[in-house]
């Protein structure tokens, strides 16, 4: 039984409620069960120096926890400097929702990504993904009402979602709990169409096999497709 009385292949309740904020070109809260990450997306008009008269755009994330977000305080990140695990979550945010971008057809621009996660509850990086796609696309589709863009530069959705193995059973979408005492920990970013972008998956404790890999993969392949649903009906909503 998981802590949360969930079945085994149940994702946590998603919401996404966009326009959250007043001033970034796109935005939006993403709410995975208790898991709440802000996402916001702004238009920035230069490039990094290295894509400088190439024609090229560019996607990237930066990535914070609020100081209650957790059980107990933090220190905010501007006082004590980045953690290393902050940097790795952020690279993976820009990783994944460049994937899902035809940076020719986004032209020599850049749009920032920040998700800054509320409250935690297990699989903060996965909800900044899914949020940080929305906040994107919402971004997007003003360049485009403006003609700034001629076509559209999203490919597909990009989503993820967190799985692992715990008491000895393969599950979908791990709370703190669940992560906290899990055996094995995977993180799967996926595109609409279902194609793996990024696999993170570790033993925590004992090493496990191909076919619980697969198993945890196909868990994935079914989360993914309800939160890009969420995301289809955040958008269009």
């Amino acid at each position: 039984m998981r802590p949360s009385g969930r079945e085994t292949n149940q994702m946590r309740p998603i919401t996404i409620e966009t326009g959250v904020t007043r001033h970034a070109e796109g935005s939006c809260l993403i709410r995975c069960g208790d898991t709440h990450v802000l996402c916001t997306a702004s238009l920035d008009e230069r490039v990094p120096p290295f894509l400088r008269n190439s024609g090229l755009g560019w996607v990237t994330a930066e990535y914070g926890m609020l100081p209650r977000a957790t059980h107990t305080r933090m220190n905010r990140e501007a006082k004590r400097g980045q953690s290393g695990r902050t940097q790795e979550i952020q690279r993976l945010i820009g990783r994944a929702l460049r994937a899902g971008v035809d940076r020719v057809a986004l032209g020599e621009r850049q749009i920032v990504v920040d998700c800054d996660v509320v409250q935690a509850d297990g699989g903060t990086r996965c909800a900044a993904i899914t949020g940080g796609w929305v906040a994107l696309r919402l971004a997007v589709n003003k360049l485009m009402k403006a003609g700034d863009v001629i076509s559209d530069p999203l490919t597909d959705h990009v989503a993820a979602v967190s799985c692992g193995v715990y008491a000895g059973q393969p599950v979908v979408d791990l709370d703190y709990r669940e992560d906290s005492d899990a055996g094995t920990d995977a993180n799967f970013v996926m595109t609409g169409a279902g194609r793996l972008i990024e696999v993170q998956a570790s033993a925590e404790g004992a090493t496990f096999g191909r076919d619980e890999l697969t198993t945890l993969m196909d868990l994935a392949e079914a989360g993914i497709a309800e939160l890009v649903a969420a995301q289809k009906a955040a958008v269009e909503g």
